[in-house]
């Protein structure tokens, strides 16, 4: 494995270690997780800031509440390759954007890096910049990376292309990957996100794909008022389906839930994305 993408992790508990020898590939080893987090003051605190003048958009503001996630708990950052457990350089998630909302319009991968000193306002400015570039002028965009390997393979004949992307996935498998195909590949990072909410639809399971160094997929729902019972009374409150399928093999179920327990904790404390990403966190 190229140290760009992430370093060995030694010293690997024999459990963990088997899992990753009995089941080989990331179809064998789905940890599918289903929650509904409250999203309430995290809404509020999006329309505060928006009297301010601060567009932040609620995609933007769980994106950020992710990379604290991630950086207080550091075992989702890991992924297996070739029965070995590495852990990511950087905290990076991946979505795929549209050039414009339209069936036939061309979609592009998009990786937004989360720097350990980068916060709600950082992380929005960086998305809105990666995004805005693409829908600025869809026929201008000068691609790069994935993006533009891609639309080469694509129009190569059967004969020419399937030995290509079989040699491609190969280097995938040994750690190898050249960086053109690397750089902006949604695969290539700590997470993939699908943000349904902006179709106006509830969040799903989705599978993982045994190329790349993405041990996790998530999708996230559309923002609803949902009625439901607080100190046993009847409240009306905005909560949000998020719909996850993680590589077992990578971060046990007791790791993730207790993962998920924080991320709500940041949601609900939404101040608390003003800070650094790396800001340590701890659950009273």
């Amino acid at each position: 494995m190229k140290k760009k993408f992430g370093k060995r992790v030694k010293n690997v508990p024999g459990m963990m270690q088997l899992n990753c020898d009995i089941r080989k590939t990331r179809q064998e080893s789905y940890l599918f997780a289903n929650q509904k987090f409250d999203v309430t003051e995290l809404m509020k605190y999006l329309e505060s800031r928006k009297k301010k003048g601060d567009h932040i958009t609620f995609f933007q503001a769980f994106l950020a509440a992710l990379g604290k996630t991630f950086y207080n708990r550091p075992v989702l950052n890991r992924f297996v390759k070739n029965r070995r457990i590495y852990e990511h350089n950087d905290v990076s998630f991946a979505f795929v954007a549209k050039v414009a909302f339209d069936d036939k319009a061309e979609e592009m991968m998009i990786q937004c890096k989360i720097e350990p000193d980068d916060n709600i306002d950082s992380i929005s400015k960086k998305v809105s910049a990666k995004v805005n570039k693409i829908r600025d002028d869809a026929k201008k965009v000068e691609k790069k990376g994935a993006n533009s390997a891609m639309d080469i393979l694509s129009k190569l004949p059967n004969i020419v292309r399937i030995p290509i992307v079989g040699f491609f996935k190969w280097m995938d498998k040994i750690g190898y990957l050249p960086d053109f195909l690397a750089d902006d590949n949604i695969y290539y990072s700590s997470l993939i996100l699908s943000n349904l909410g902006s179709f106006h639809f509830g969040a799903i399971h989705h599978n993982i794909n045994e190329f790349g160094i993405s041990s996790g997929l998530a999708t996230i729902g559309e923002v609803r008022d949902e009625e439901i019972i607080v100190n046993g009374k009847k409240q009306i409150r905005k909560l949000v389906e998020f719909g996850a399928n993680f590589d077992e093999r990578a971060s046990d179920g007791f790791y993730l839930i207790k993962s998920l327990n924080l991320l709500q904790y940041i949601l609900s404390n939404p101040k608390l994305l003003e800070g650094p990403a790396n800001e340590k966190i701890e659950i009273k």
